[in-house]
């Protein structure tokens, strides 16, 4: 397979503020329906409430009973290095339904990534490192299910909004309070 123009690197972005204290980190399986719930229900409204407080990392941690989890984290991989990890997750969750090999390419047509270099990218398994690393440091902090969340290195409840927001704003009382 050839490799040319492809880094096995993630492009990946995290999203908030690059100089947070706080910084939340979700373990996530792209197949995963309640991953789906939660970026709707919780990882959204992060965004809008703490964008200017908090960083935000998605991490990969497709689990082996969903059988697109480990393609679909490539190809947010692949649309990352185009600049489109974001809105690839967004297409992602929101087609969660109709998930297959043949999708994925729909999606990266529909965020006008190049058809040719993501469809390579995706076939070259060029990936798999990084998403491998992800799932390692996963289970280094005891993640066994998606998704999971981590406020500052310590896990969080997903159950609700509340349980996040309740740990954010505590970090971020501590923060302020805090002498530099």
């Amino acid at each position: 397979m050839d490799t040319t123009g492809l880094s096995a690197e993630s492009s990946r972005q995290p999203k908030g503020n690059p100089a947070a204290l706080v910084r939340v980190a979700e373990f996530s399986d792209l197949q995963c329906p309640a991953c789906k719930s939660a970026h709707e229900l919780i990882v959204k409204p992060l965004f809008e409430k703490y964008s200017d407080k908090i960083l935000f990392e998605f991490r990969h941690f497709p689990l082996a009973q969903h059988p697109f989890a480990f393609e679909a984290a490539a190809a947010a991989e692949c649309a990352a290095d185009q600049g489109k990890f974001w809105e690839f997750i967004d297409v992602n969750y929101e087609n969660q339904e109709q998930m297959n090999s043949s999708a994925f390419r729909e999606w990266g047509k529909t965020l006008g990534l190049d058809a040719a270099l993501f469809d390579r990218c995706i076939k070259s398994k060029i990936k798999s490192e990084t998403i491998n690393a992800d799932q390692a440091d996963g289970k280094k902090q005891n993640v066994q299910g998606t998704p999971s969340f981590f406020v500052n290195g310590a896990r969080v409840p997903y159950n609700s909004l509340q349980a996040v927001t309740d740990t954010i704003d505590q970090v971020l009382k501590q923060v302020e309070e805090t002498p530099l």
